[in-house]
């Protein structure tokens, strides 16, 4: 498909595509055995390279806030977040292309035993600073405490350290960091679903982030999106309906 150059140029001022890869999230992205930059963000950022014509370049960040900042301040041309209104003050989303889910972590012997009952008097929650859940509980939760760990991969040690009452973060994640631990368990169910998409700057324009929408919904119609979860080994992830 071409791309009409005035939108190639919206999304390639520095001549590339720079697209921000946030390593904080497992489902997205992690690194290979030399090091580099891999998963299913950066297989559609390449993807969407390659449909423009230009050359991608991976900027990768440790963090949800770093790589959303990295794009509204124009530092990169795109990037893979969860669609969140905070972050829509300055960046266009398109729709979902990946759903997961936000899970609370507790402690074997802890009383807590279901979602319901977190958001109550003297529970701490650890989340990673900036991340959607981080967004989402600061809004929601009424009486419980939200705590920052300054990462998302930092969660679980933090709330060892604290001594909090629970973590919570993509239930992935959590299942990955405290499976050698033992002693821990996972809340059934979830507390949210976190809707991965891509985005741009607002100062991109409509047309650009109409361009990066017909984009995701081609990428999840064809099976791109399903195909690159299963060839990263992702678990416990869905492709986001068609529209969504």
């Amino acid at each position: 498909m071409t791309v009409a150059t005035d939108i190639v140029r919206a999304f390639t001022p520095t001549g590339r595509l720079r697209a921000s890869i946030n390593l904080g999230n497992p489902v997205l992205a992690g690194r290979d055995a030399a090091g580099a930059a891999k998963g299913v963000s950066v297989d559609l950022a390449r993807r969407f390279a390659q449909r423009l014509g230009v050359e991608p370049e991976l900027v990768v960040f440790d963090t949800a806030g770093a790589s959303v900042d990295a794009v509204t301040r124009d530092e990169a041309d795109i990037g893979f977040f969860a669609i969140d209104p905070k972050r829509g003050e300055g960046i266009h989303f398109t729709p979902p292309y990946v759903l997961i889910e936000g899970c609370y972590l507790v402690r074997q012997d802890s009383p807590l035993q279901s979602n319901e009952e977190v958001d109550r008097p003297g529970t701490r929650v650890v989340v990673g600073q900036g991340s959607a859940y981080d967004l989402y509980l600061s809004r929601e939760l009424k009486t419980a405490q939200v705590v920052h760990a300054p990462s998302s991969q930092a969660v679980l040690q933090h709330f060892l350290d604290s001594g909090a009452e629970v973590a919570a973060g993509v239930k992935q994640q959590l299942e990955k960091d405290a499976a050698p631990l033992g002693g821990l368990r996972l809340l059934p169910g979830r507390f949210m679903v976190i809707r991965q998409a891509m985005g741009c700057a607002r100062s991109r324009g409509e047309a650009a982030a109409a361009e990066l929408a017909r984009f995701v919904e081609e990428m999840k119609a064809s099976g791109f999106v399903a195909e690159a979860l299963a060839r990263h080994g992702i678990q416990g992830a869905s492709v986001a309906p068609p529209g969504t």
